[in-house]
């Protein structure tokens, strides 16, 4: 890390089966700081893989005095990898992207500036289905089709009003990363619903944001397993999340 100075930027990537794609998305990641005077760090967080993935990470960290690997040794899903990360999280500004760069790290920039101009906002999301963002390489029809049902059925049950819940690429200021992520449960895929109703719940304000976005055709995400696990999910996470602001307040009481 850079000295002692706590850094302005904390990006998140968890990892799991990512020899493939992972090391040329450092590369990028490097050459995106590289590029700028920011104070930044990298945390990749591995979960447990069978291809190498957690070894390549060490390799660029080595390689990175900002980049640091965290070894989770088990797989217990995405959810769980990206607490972990935030959890460690100095920055004060704090991402969590996929480590296929789906949203190209171009969009850091855009979201920064919005932070910058709008002190008020506190948790920003990337919607693939903002009227402005450009999508350059599309999703096959079926995984379309089910995660537009998805945020619709989040809608109709009045959970969340977000028009795309489940895209990789979130930012908080680090007061609103802490206190989410210091409750947040879920490990599975279903998380993010999990992290917008704590935002929601706790008051932060939340802004989605237009992005560039490119579909990886190496999703790990399989269309109708995970989907009906997520749906199954989203009836129980807002009681979960009612219950974890419970027993936060009779703690403080």
């Amino acid at each position: 890390m850079q000295g002692r100075f706590a850094p302005q930027v904390s990006i998140v990537v968890p990892a799991f089966n990512e020899a493939t794609r992972l090391p040329q998305s450092l590369r990028l990641l490097g050459d995106y700081f590289g590029r700028t005077s920011l104070l930044f760090e990298v945390l990749i967080v591995v979960e447990h893989s069978t291809d190498g993935t957690l070894e390549l990470a060490k390799e660029a960290a080595s390689e990175q005095a900002n980049f640091q690997v965290i070894d989770n040794r088990v797989q217990r899903g995405k959810g769980y990898a990206i607490r972990c990360g935030m959890r460690e999280a100095r920055g004060a500004l704090v991402f969590y992207m996929d480590a296929d760069l789906s949203v190209p790290l171009e969009e850091i920039d855009r979201f920064l500036a919005y932070f910058e101009a709008n002190p008020d906002a506190e948790v920003l999301l990337g919607s693939r289905q903002h009227p402005e963002s450009r999508i350059e390489r599309r999703q096959g029809l079926l995984r379309q089709t089910m995660g537009k049902a998805f945020n619709r059925v989040l809608r109709s049950l009045s959970l969340l009003p977000f028009r795309d819940t489940q895209c990789g690429f979130k930012a908080f200021r680090r007061e609103a990363a802490r206190e989410i992520f210091a409750l947040q449960t879920i490990d599975g895929f279903a998380f993010d619903v999990e992290v917008l109703l704590l935002a929601q719940s706790l008051g932060y304000s939340v802004r989605e944001l237009p992005v560039r976005w490119l579909n990886s055709p190496e999703s790990k995400v399989h269309i109708v397993r995970d989907s009906l696990r997520m749906l199954a999910d989203a009836f129980t996470v807002q009681r979960r999340v009612a219950r974890i602001l419970r027993r936060r307040q009779t703690a403080k009481a």
